[in-house]
């Protein structure tokens, strides 16, 4: 038998829906499925149990490349590391395919366009959402909804009047320290 189709799915929050990704993939033998902002690779599980299940001649099948990787340099080294295992990678919007024989030059062209452009508008969009931030705390309009609901501040407070450190109640809620703090002072206020 020669290799498996193999699908990786991302979407950014936990309470997105894959279908539609998963209708793009088609027939898959194994899909692994991530459902967080693909900024941190390191919490992408789904994906480095992919990296570790593919094996030579089988084929990653992904529904676009913006779901495999945020940026151009973090998207090509994704790709390397599949073909260093002897894998191809199928994106499947773009119609580019590309294996341990490289990508034909068309594709290779495309990949780099489509990915410098899909990290350009990712940009833009940081942009104009950090610049209708600002114009609606110019306003007195825009209030940061709090991380930590009352009850998990009160949660926080208990525990540290335990004296547990304040870096471990932080990840108990899974926030940083900051967020923490900023709750602990919101709260004594």
């Amino acid at each position: 038998m020669s290799g498996q189709i193999v699908g990786y799915v991302r979407v950014s929050a936990a309470d997105q829906n894959p279908q539609r990704q998963l209708e793009v993939l088609g027939e898959c033998h194994k899909i692994f499925t991530d459902k967080i902002s693909g900024k941190s690779r390191a919490k992408r599980q789904a994906l480095a149990e992919l990296l570790g299940y593919i094996r030579d001649d089988d084929t990653v099948r992904i529904a676009s490349m913006d779901r495999l990787g945020r940026d151009t340099r973090d998207l090509y080294n994704i790709v390397a590391e599949i073909i260093d295992k002897g894998a191809a990678v199928e994106f499947v919007s773009e119609n580019i395919t590309v294996d341990k024989n490289g990508a034909s030059p068309m594709d290779a062209l495309m990949l780099g366009i489509l990915a410098a452009f899909a990290e350009f508008e990712r940009r833009r969009i940081k942009e104009r959402q950090a610049e209708g931030i600002a114009i609606a705390k110019a306003k007195g309009k825009y209030k940061q909804q709090p991380k930590l609901s009352p009850q998990d501040v009160e949660q926080a407070q208990v525990m540290i009047d335990m004296d547990i450190p304040k870096t471990q109640v932080a990840a108990t809620f899974e926030v940083s320290r900051q967020t923490l703090y900023t709750a602990l002072r919101r709260a004594a206020e």
